[in-house]
């Protein structure tokens, strides 16, 4: 496994957040808008994005940026990538800018040691990686393993660093509500929630189990080391992608699109990307955040994503039945007090399939 490291160079955006038409730029990521600021550090500040995949909706691949030279403060981002070939970084090689912001190291999440050189004089680490996979043959090699012990090297490179002030990790929704609590129209889930690996064993939710093994470790890890380690617990995140590949959490509704005959008989918590992405950022500038916080616009089941799918584009081919004829998995409520007092406003979920549709059209996965 190969993990490639980014750095970059912006001008500071005082009020990105806050007011995104008068910010000092924009840096458009992967799948969503990532607002950075610098109110909170005068000096350098480099982000190492640990251990990112780019078949996930990553969390932090360069889009397109634009920015101004009006502020004289510094930001280096950097990142890390894993990838089996050159290939899948051309698209960010070839991005504006990138020969002379961009540069690629190779590292290991299964290599103790292997992040040293990348954290080494950061201030901030944000380790968002997790395989998602659709089709998995070996829980163990393909989500569990990059996972479980990625997630510790990352965080012991930064015990390594004295200059590192807090981690921001990128967990999941889905460390937060597989268990045998009850989940119904009147149940609101919140921070306090926490998976159940034996659950999640049992049910085959291997994707699941990956991520709280992980964030169970680095809770761990953090408490040993004293790490201000903050998690940030998104549900499936839309929005458009910047790879030329389709990642698996934009294929759901991808597959809606192209014939699926039938949807799912799955409820799934739904986010914006840009949403994630200012949660990111608010986490690691707000010096009171702490802990986990759960990032969730609605809860909805998947018969309900196909109605809004139809209200938005009427003339869609969509499915009409369950693929079961088992009682529809509930909905619920997933709480948004913690996330909403840190400073996110969320982006309505149908607000968010439009944009996820115009980016499939416009990268030929479908047509409207």
């Amino acid at each position: 496994m190969e993990v490639w490291q980014r750095r970059w160079k912006f001008g500071s955006a005082e009020k990105c957040i806050k007011n995104a038409e008068n910010c000092t730029f924009k840096l458009k990521i992967c799948n969503f808008w990532f607002l950075a600021q610098s109110r909170n550090f005068g000096r350098k500040v480099e982000f190492e994005f640990a251990s990112i995949i780019l078949e996930e909706l990553a969390l932090m691949n360069f889009s397109s940026f634009d920015y101004d030279n009006q502020t004289t403060s510094d930001f280096s981002f950097g990142q890390t990538k894993r990838t089996d070939e050159a290939n899948k970084t051309e698209h960010l090689r070839e991005l504006e800018g990138a020969k002379e912001r961009l540069h690629l190291f190779k590292a290991d999440l299964l290599e103790e040691g292997s992040f040293d050189a990348a954290i080494s004089g950061c201030h901030a680490v944000f380790h968002t990686a997790s395989p998602v996979i659709a089709n998995i043959h070996d829980p163990q090699v393909d989500v569990l393993d990059p996972a479980i012990k990625g997630t510790p090297n990352v965080l012991a490179s930064c015990t390594k660093s004295p200059s590192v002030t807090r981690v921001i990790m990128t967990s999941s929704g889905a460390a937060v509500v597989h268990s045998e609590r009850p989940r119904s129209s009147h149940v609101v889930v919140d921070e306090t929630w926490f998976s159940d690996p034996d659950f999640c064993k049992k049910k085959m939710k291997w994707y699941a189990l990956s991520k709280t093994l992980a964030e169970e470790a680095a809770w761990r890890f953090a408490k040993e080391n004293n790490i201000d380690l903050i998690s940030i617990n998104p549900g499936v995140v839309l929005g458009p992608m910047l790879q030329p590949t389709l990642n698996e959490s934009v294929a759901i509704i991808a597959k809606l699109i192209n014939g699926a005959k039938t949807y799912a008989n799955a409820t799934f918590g739904w986010v914006d990307v840009k949403d994630v992405a200012i949660a990111h950022i608010l986490a690691l500038e707000v010096p009171s955040a702490q802990g986990r916080y759960c990032l969730v616009d609605t809860v909805a089941h998947m018969s309900q994503i196909v109605e809004m799918l139809r209200q938005l584009y009427p003339s869609l081919t969509l499915p009409n039945k369950c693929a079961d004829d088992k009682p529809l998995e509930p909905t619920y409520k997933i709480s948004k007090e913690k996330s909403q007092g840190l400073g996110i406003e969320y982006t309505p979920t149908k607000v968010s399939l439009r944009e996820t549709l115009e980016n499939l059209k416009e990268k030929g996965f479908i047509s409207l």
